[in-house]
């Protein structure tokens, strides 16, 4: 009922023809395959000391992909491990499952899922993607993904796609696709020492007054591209959450700026208040928008009726910034200008919009939204110490309050931008 042959596809099929009910392998050690009874599928099997441990089913397991593999499960044998490879033998064939379900998850924002998807495509599965899932550990990952990843990529990338292929294991263990997880154990720290940097603005505070001219000139002259800029050092925003903004989110009768679940990284609908400049700055840009003939929803519209793009919001700061600094700089110069007067560290985080805690979202429910107004008023007040004053003069707004009002040189400085041609609103 035994026969010893050379275990292959076709020798496969050729036996489903026949009558033996297992094929033992004569090229490797303890190999079996054991027909069903309709001799359409079969079970592959190991035998080790005697005992039948199944490893998977034909044809959903090739002869190729359980020969490769063989190695693996007789050292996770050894260990006493389960020998079951489920349907996929093969890394690649696992992480091909985990790109179609990250590429479908409606929790994940799309700047997420395109970076999650080159990481598989262009890292993940050329170097692991023929490696048998019993042959993941701490030396397969080192020799084939890890050490060659960080000689051409940064070492915070190293990390991410590190980070990616465990909640892939991590995911398909969860739901029994796979019948052990050989990642459960292994740290990013177990192949590097090297500590994940922070990049450094390009940006600081020594720089406002220069910026703030700089971005005066490009709103008198473009004020799509301009506005796109100060929405963003204005509040700390990312510039997804700023370039998806539409006019119905802003309530000037409220003056505050709802930025919904679905715009946000974080996932948290983010609320934050107008301040009386912002506010006047949103009026100006609203009558110039209408003045253009464009009665849309949109604050930067883009091509087709939609907001801005991704890429064509990343091309207005490569524009802007000359490649000296990028979207994020701005991101980063308000969050360290907060800090260096005085804003509480709480209320940073909050109007930044990271990620917080249950505990602490419950805490600070209170009050929160006065306490961020309070925070961006003085804030906008350091802003008008620096420059802004030429943008409100763009607009007619003169703020009583502000500590450092506009001086005549500045007019006279003002009155070269005032005069030129306002553009029409960016269309691109």
């Amino acid at each position: 009922m035994t026969a010893a042959v050379r275990i292959t596809d076709a020798e496969i099929r050729r036996q489903a023809a026949g009558t033996e009910r297992d094929l033992r392998d004569v090229e490797n050690r303890g190999l079996y395959l054991r027909f069903t009874r309709d001799r359409n599928r079969a079970s592959w099997y190991l035998v080790r000391k005697g005992k039948w441990n199944l490893v998977g089913s034909f044809p959903d397991l090739t002869a190729k992909q359980v020969v490769a593999a063989l190695p693996g499960i007789r050292l996770r044998l050894e260990g006493g491990a389960n020998s079951t490879l489920s349907k996929w033998a093969t890394t690649g064939e696992l992480l091909d499952w985990f790109a179609d379900r990250y590429a479908r998850d409606r929790n994940l924002s799309d700047k997420r899922k395109k970076t999650g998807a080159s990481m598989i495509k262009c890292h993940l599965i050329p170097r692991l993607g023929e490696t048998p899932l019993a042959s993941i550990d701490k030396a397969t990952l080192d020799s084939e993904l890890m050490w060659p990843m960080q000689e051409t990529v940064t070492i915070d990338y190293v990390r991410s796609a590190f980070q990616l292929l465990a909640l892939a294991f991590s995911q398909a263990f969860k739901l029994r696709l796979i019948s052990a997880n050989p990642m459960k154990d292994i740290k990013f720290k177990d192949f590097s020492t090297a500590k994940v940097g922070i990049k450094a603005s390009r940006l600081r505070g020594t720089q406002l007054q220069d910026l703030l001219h700089h971005l005066a000139e490009v709103i008198a002259s473009n004020p799509h591209d301009g506005m796109l800029a100060m929405m963003m050092l204005c509040h700390g925003t990312r510039i997804g959450e700023t370039r998806q903004a539409r006019w119905s989110h802003i309530s000037l009768a409220e003056r505050e700026w709802f930025i919904p679940s679905e715009n946000t990284k974080t996932g948290v609908e983010h609320h934050l208040p107008l301040t009386d400049q912002v506010r006047q700055l949103l009026i100006w840009y609203r009558d110039k928008q209408q003045s253009t003939g464009y009665e849309g929803l949109f604050l930067f519209p883009g091509r087709g009726g939609e907001g801005i793009s991704e890429g064509r919001a990343s091309a207005v700061f490569a524009r802007l910034g000359k490649g000296e600094w990028t979207s994020h700089d701005l991101r980063k110069l308000a969050r360290t200008c907060w800090a260096d007067i005085g804003i509480d560290h709480l209320i940073g985080e909050l109007l930044i919009n990271h990620a917080m805690g249950h505990n602490v979202k419950v805490y600070v429910q209170s009050g929160v939204m006065d306490r961020k107004r309070d925070a961006l008023v003085k804030w906008n007040a350091h802003l008008d110490q620096k420059g802004f004053g030429l943008i409100h003069a763009l607009t007619g707004f003169r703020f009583e309050d502000s500590d450092n009002p506009l001086q005549p040189t500045d007019n006279v400085a003002l009155s070269t931008i005032a005069d030129t041609t306002i553009g029409e609103v960016s269309k691109a």
